[in-house]
């Protein structure tokens, strides 16, 4: 049996497959956030460490297998995180999510053009580089602070004792070269980091290391099971759906919404909405890497004072396209669509006595959906393959939002049995490292093929088009109010 795991923002999710890859039982364990001030969100790390062995115990018993029967463990988990560690992997901070903002400061001196030519990325404070810096300056540890960890780098050098990342994690940090498939010197420099202080790089369908008596405590499996470097759910969750090659866009609705496709080269996106990642197996994933989607879905919900999603998705539906003229810009954590802008803030825009709450859920589901557009149109663009839509993540269970997908796009799209790919795309991970296949394309084909297919509706696309330019236009008018806060 093949264990996949996924270190997500809010869940640690986990899927026994067997050597068919196909799933087996699978189960998970939520987590709270940190917010300790206005931009900043933290984690700590030993909650998904806690997580793991009973999330893993759970997933066995639902296979109705015994740990014994694992032979090879595989992760992925949330980008851009930063944790500092001593010389021992232990961690000496809470980790920095991919959500916190607080490392703006530590951008202003580092030059925006030379990021984008050399990295590939937008120069942006949510990147591990700037979050390291930030820790260098600031943070006051007991010890002192060997190197910097995203969530899946640490996680498998506590259960293996080896610091090693993937380059598709490596290339989300701003110390990457994508032509080198390297660390870059020069923008080491520009975070006054070495290259010692950040984790080697090795393939993620690459061996890692075996549990150590620590890590196999920590899992809860037997000592010197293999652990394959593992990736992050950006790349793992597309990857478990399948994406090998291009053609599709993937549109992963989590807690966060990442939205991209593959490309045969790794193409600078000079405009600034999407980045390059190197992607397992060689190609080049073209993505934005995503603003709260089933995040703003959580926080409504929390709101509103209520936790069914199915009943939120009943009231949407009884509200027409384009919700009377309510629109709701997506940015609760700052804006990546249509523009990044850091300090930008969500907002509901055109309320009136006549909107209720079915108007409001409905606007938040079309304007994570109009920023998947925004996206997808600069793709295209860009000469990146744009035929159709896989949808993943948990918000892909919605039959009203994955219509609406395909509706605001004009393009039919596709949703797998199993929506919560990224365990299973690690899982596909461990299965190469292990030699249980021979690349990640084989791999890819023995998943199950069974997919819900949706066409766009015709009768929709003034509605969604007139909805979409008001969407376009209030971002606009707001722009020059999106100016730092005082806490940024």
């Amino acid at each position: 049996m093949i264990v996949g795991i996924d270190i997500g923002t809010q869940t640690l999710k986990v899927c026994v497959l067997d050597r068919d890859l196909q799933v087996r039982g699978h189960a998970a364990r939520r987590y709270p956030l940190d917010y300790p001030q206005p931009g900043w969100v933290e984690q700590d790390p030993r909650l998904w460490e806690l997580a793991l062995a009973p999330t893993i115990a759970e997933s066995l018993a639902r296979a109705n297998v015994t740990p014994r029967d694992v032979t090879a463990l595989g992760f992925c988990g949330q980008l851009d995180g930063c944790i500092a560690v001593d010389d021992a992997g232990e961690p000496l901070t809470s980790c920095i999510t991919w959500i916190d903002r607080r490392a703006a400061a530590e951008i202003a001196d580092v030059p925006a053009a030379t990021v984008r030519k050399t990295g590939g990325l937008v120069l942006d404070p949510g990147h591990l580089a700037a979050k390291a810096r930030w820790l260098k300056r600031h943070a006051k540890p007991a010890r002192p602070i060997a190197r910097f960890h995203q969530p899946v780098s640490y996680m498998v050098e506590r259960l293996t004792g080896e610091a090693v990342i993937d380059p598709s994690l490596a290339s989300t940090s701003m110390a990457y070269c994508l032509d080198r498939k390297d660390y870059d010197p020069a923008l080491l420099d520009c975070f006054e980091l070495s290259i010692g202080a950040l984790p080697r790089i090795a393939a993620s369908e690459s061996l890692a290391g075996r549990l150590t008596e620590r890590g196999a405590a920590l899992a809860g499996l037997p000592r010197g099971i293999p652990v394959a470097v593992g990736t992050g759910d950006d790349f793992a969750t597309p990857l478990g759906g399948g994406l090998v090659a291009p053609g599709r866009v993937a549109v992963s609705i989590g807690t966060g919404e990442v939205v991209g496709a593959l490309h045969a080269s790794a193409l600078r996106d000079h405009g600034a909405l999407v980045e390059t990642h190197a992607y397992p197996g060689g190609t080049y994933f073209i993505e934005n890497p995503g603003w709260l989607g089933g995040g703003s879905m959580v926080w409504l919900g929390s709101i509103l004072a209520m936790s069914d999603f199915a009943a939120m998705d009943a009231l949407a539906a009884k509200a027409a396209p384009g919700c009377d003229g309510l629109t709701f810009l997506p940015a609760l954590s700052g804006s990546m669509a249509p523009q990044w802008q850091p300090d930008a803030r969500g907002c509901f825009y055109g309320l009136t006595p006549a909107h209720g709450r079915g108007h409001m859920i409905r606007a938040v589901l079309e304007g994570c959906a109009f920023a998947m557009r925004d996206v997808i149109d600069h793709l295209a663009e860009l000469g990146v393959a744009t035929d159709s839509l896989l949808l993943l993540g948990g918000g892909a269970r919605s039959a009203l939002w994955t219509q609406m997908r395909a509706d605001i796009v004009g393009r039919s799209a596709e949703v797998p049995a199993n929506v919560d790919c990224a365990p299973i795309g690690a899982a596909m991970l461990a299965a190469v490292a292990i030699g249980a296949f021979d690349t990640l394309p084989a791999a890819a084909q023995a998943l199950s093929g069974k997919m819900r297919r949706l066409q766009p509706h015709a009768e929709t696309a003034v509605a969604y088009e007139t909805a979409y330019a008001r969407y376009r236009d209030l971002f606009r008018y707001l722009t020059p109010l999106f100016a730092p806060t005082p806490h940024s």
